[in-house]
């Protein structure tokens, strides 16, 4: 399950169903051990609609809580003070 953690912390939010896709983990699994990590506070749940060609889909958002992705390498603006 190492597997499910690692992809939202590439990936940064995702749906249910996208993890499930990409790790390869069968959808009710991903569900299960996402509500156990979402009651410890590891990960932050949401329901979510989106609209896919004027059709509905029902998910859960998932993203890992208080995590801060590095920087991508490169030049970045300055902050205007």
């Amino acid at each position: 399950m190492q597997a499910i953690m690692q992809y939202l912390k590439d990936h940064g939010e995702s749906l249910d169903a996208d993890i499930a896709e990409k790790t390869g983990v069968c959808r009710e699994d991903v569900c299960v051990y996402l509500a156990n990590l979402a009651a410890r506070g590891d990960v932050i749940m949401c329901r979510t609609t989106r609209y896919v060609d004027g059709e509905a889909i029902e998910g859960m958002l998932y993203r890992v809580s208080g995590y801060v992705p590095m920087a991508s390498p490169g030049r970045k603006p300055k902050n205007p003070v």
